[in-house]
């Protein structure tokens, strides 16, 4: 899928390499769209990969004076999980919860969704209506760029081949602001918008301020609704002002009729979906729906970069990958220029890891890298060197099977059985995190699962009960 892959230690290095190669080469941190597209040869332009994701203290949040500040590795998961975000940029941790299911949160950037440019894409439509800015760096310099300003068009920005991506900013909500994100879509997770929206306003007392309401979905980029907007300003959020500010915001995209919907049925949608945040703002329940202590499956290490390489790697034919694999090392002179899901499988040797989809649909190649919960037909082999992986085959210890292992064969939990291997290290990784989770946080950590026999039931059965054998062994 690729000539060359370049496992980097810092920026500069990263940024030499973008140079050398121009427009040949891209950066890969969770790879979540660039593996689909190369895999599917819709990226023949593509032939040098430079993998950031080693890189220390990229996967920063930080607050500097009034503004929070994003690092290029800051994954969807970090956003969730961090107390600063949802207390001070709400609408942003919103749309990363959206995001796909925790195996895609726990590897796909923040950077990587506003970069890849589709409409559609969650953050992108809280951080434009927040404000943000992005700042692009290569070996000429750094330059900072208004979201707003970002977009050129569908899936085009203002980047250059030599450039990266170093810091996302937008200021922190104060006192006096609240905002929202909602989203449309046809199926409660792993769902690509049809619609979605974020609204932040500014109040002094109950009159609204200042108001800006973003629209994802309903146009080559992401828009505003101005007329919206400048209606809701000065006035107090009373039920004929919101149905009239959902009104004039319904009026202003001219959205496209696709697989997902119709252009009527968006516009209408942009409507109650205006209604619905501008409700919940009023009423100051924007954050009631906020999940408490979700299901991240992320590992003790929250899915952050803990060690770098000991230098730059160019990862080509003949040069072995050298990795640690259900506890024991491994080095394998193959498969440079696979998915890591190929790799263990074709490579590795190791057959429980299951091929579903190839696109991070339906979690059957679950795996923890490093500890954290991901989809191995989304990582790139390399990525492996010098990695920690576990595989369905390590799940068993000294001869015994793991608590849910057990209970996927009391409870009947199996059916075909091509799905159980993502179901049971989903599972793990959740008893590790929640040894005693809800049912709502059995059902968020298998958002990512597909079971084509429908056997739910006995999935969420089978978890009950490795929970309460947990919590006999401990």
């Amino acid at each position: 899928m690729w000539k060359s892959y370049y496992s980097v230690t810092n920026l500069t290095e990263a940024l030499t390499v973008l140079a050398e190669h121009r427009g040949r080469a891209r950066v890969i941190a969770g790879g979540t769209d660039i593996l689909i597209e190369l895999e599917r040869g819709l990226r023949p332009d593509i032939d040098v990969l430079v993998d950031i994701t080693r890189v220390p203290g990229l996967d920063h949040i930080t607050l500097r004076g009034d503004e929070i500040h994003l690092g290029p590795l800051v994954l969807h998961n970090h956003v969730v999980g961090s107390s600063l975000v949802v207390e001070r940029g709400l609408p942003l941790a919103q749309a990363c919860w959206e995001v796909g299911a925790p195996q895609i949160r726990n590897r796909a950037t923040i950077a990587g969704n506003l970069i890849t440019a589709s409409p559609a894409n969650d953050t992108i439509t809280p951080l434009w209506a927040l404000g943000a800015q992005v700042t692009l760096t290569s070996l000429e310099g750094e330059r900072t760029v208004p979201l707003r300003a970002f977009y050129t068009g569908l899936r085009r920005t203002v980047m250059q081949p030599d450039e990266l991506l170093t810091d996302i900013s937008f200021p922190a909500l104060a006192r006096n602001e609240r905002g929202i994100f909602l989203k449309l879509g046809l199926r409660r997770s792993q769902a690509i918008a049809v619609v979605n929206a974020a609204v932040v306003l500014s109040f002094e007392g109950e009159r609204v301020r200042r108001a800006a309401i973003a629209l994802g979905s309903v146009a080559p980029t992401i828009i505003q609704a101005p007329v919206a907007e400048a209606y809701l300003v000065g006035k107090a959020l009373t039920p004929d002002v919101i149905a009239e500010a959902g009104r004039l915001a319904a009026a202003t995209p001219s959205p496209i009729d696709d697989v997902r919907g119709t252009a009527a049925y968006r516009t209408e949608m942009v409507r109650v979906l205006v209604v619905r945040a501008l409700r919940a703002l009023a009423a100051h329940a924007e954050a009631d729906h906020w999940p408490r202590q979700p299901a991240m499956l992320w590992g003790e290490r929250h899915a952050r970069v803990v060690r770098s390489l000991p230098a730059l790697i160019k990862h080509e034919a003949g040069q072995p990958i050298e990795t640690t694999i259900n506890g024991q090392k491994r080095v394998i002179a193959t498969g440079q220029h696979k998915t890591l899901l190929r790799f263990l499988r074709e490579d590795a040797g190791l057959l429980g890891t299951k091929e579903g989809c190839a696109e991070g649909e339906c979690g059957a190649c679950t795996v923890f890298l490093d500890g954290a919960a991901v989809m191995a037909c989304m990582v790139a082999a390399p990525r492996a060197h010098g990695a920690e992986i576990v595989t369905v085959e390590g799940l068993a210890e000294n001869g015994h099977l793991h608590p849910i292992q057990e209970a996927f064969i009391e409870q009947g939990a199996v059916q075909c059985g091509y799905c159980t291997p993502g179901f049971l290290m989903a599972g793990a990784k959740l008893l590790d995190e929640h040894p005693q989770p809800s049912r709502e946080q059995i059902e968020q950590s298998i958002t990512g699962n597909l079971c084509r026999c429908t056997g739910y039931y006995k999935i969420i059965d089978a978890f009950i009960e490795a929970s309460k054998k947990r919590e006999v062994i401990s």
